[in-house]
């Protein structure tokens, strides 16, 4: 201890001494941007992260040198909502045969679909927008598009109807990055209670990809109400050899992962110390492709927005954070009353602010 240090230490024991209160300063959040924003998505191309977000009617870009450094890079819009859609929520940015692609939802209530928009470049030269046929023509937000095991897939959060019951999570094949084919899958609802503590409606949204040191599959997605602190992040791992179309080879974390309330996080993970509701995330992946996922060992880049603590929870107070994640092995998925195996072990993950 340093000398400095050691008064300090003698300062506080004669206050405590004294039956005062010690006044302790707010620490600094960790990992907060000065970006107010929500739903982050950011991929790396070489040493260059770049960002996208709805912003100012439309979709704009950023690019830096880090992570960090997104918040202060120039914002550059590469579209509007000329055509009045409505809202535009959640643009997602991937790369696919060296072009850019940037899905996201546009419209008004019920009228939500998915469009995209392409480029050559990152930030400029994007085609006019393109609306997804996405099968069964339902209202749809947060999509996205990976390949995995050579196949194209574009999964997003949906209804099963026409009216806002619940968001659900369903896959679709993609033929090219513009055209699904065949049907709609469901593979995820929110049924089970942890998921279920904030609703009207029921929340499963914001599926993000990931492929594990094992070659499984992963979709990561938010659960429970984006209007309240209960939101969280919670897993699905495709089982060994399974088929991504069929919902019971899917296996579901038996709790958040990632979230602020203890009650419902996943035996074995801590909630957050530092904010509250941390949500629809970014997987800082090489490309943005899940084959360049990262193997088990080392800790990797991860964005996602939430609320500081002490501060009231509203979309209004949501900012992008920089925080990391890594691989957890041997961490068994529990299910009941459903077909096939009660139980599947393989890697789950660990998130940090």
């Amino acid at each position: 201890m340093n000398a400095g240090n050691r008064l300090l230490s003698i300062l506080l024991a004669a206050v405590v001494a004294t039956g005062l209160s010690v006044p302790h300063p707010r620490p600094a959040v960790a990992g907060q941007t000065s970006l107010r924003a929500a739903d982050p998505s950011v991929i790396r191309v070489g040493g260059t992260y770049i960002s996208v977000q709805s912003a100012n009617g439309g979709i704009a870009v950023r690019q830096a040198a880090s992570t960090d450094a997104l918040a202060a890079a120039t914002a550059r819009q590469v579209w509007t909502d000329s055509r009045n859609l409505g809202e535009v929520w959640a643009p997602e940015i991937v790369i696919d045969g060296g072009r850019y692609y940037i899905y996201f939802s546009a419209g008004r209530g019920a009228a939500h679909r998915m469009y995209a928009i392409s480029s050559t470049a990152p930030a400029s030269g994007y085609t006019a927008e393109r609306q997804l046929a996405l099968p069964g023509g339902k209202w749809a937000i947060d999509g996205s598009l990976f390949t995995f095991n050579g196949q194209r897939w574009f999964v997003w959060s949906g209804w099963a109807g026409d009216t806002n019951v619940e968001q659900n999570i369903y896959l679709s094949r993609m033929s090219d990055p513009l055209t699904p084919t065949g049907s709609r899958f469901i593979i995820s609802q929110p049924r089970e209670g942890w998921e279920r503590v904030v609703g009207n409606p029921y929340i499963n949204e914001a599926p993000e990809a990931i492929r594990d040191p094992n070659g499984q599959l992963h979709i990561v997605y938010s659960a429970n109400g984006s209007w309240s602190d209960q939101y969280c992040l919670a897993d699905l791992r495709l089982r060994a050899g399974g088929d991504p179309t069929y919902v019971w080879d899917w296996y579901k974390s038996n709790g958040c992962l990632f979230g602020s309330n203890p009650a419902t996080m996943m035996a074995g993970w801590d909630a957050t110390l530092h904010v509250n509701g941390p949500g629809h995330h970014s997987f800082v992946l090489l490309n943005g492709d899940i084959a360049t996922s990262p193997p088990a060992g080392p800790r990797f880049p991860l964005m996602f927005h939430a609320v500081p603590k002490g501060t009231p929870y509203s979309w209004a107070n949501r900012y992008w954070y920089t925080g990391t994640f890594c691989w957890w092995g041997n961490t068994t998925y529990r299910r009941a009353n459903v077909p096939g195996p009660t139980t599947d072990t393989g890697f789950s993950i660990k998130f940090f602010e």
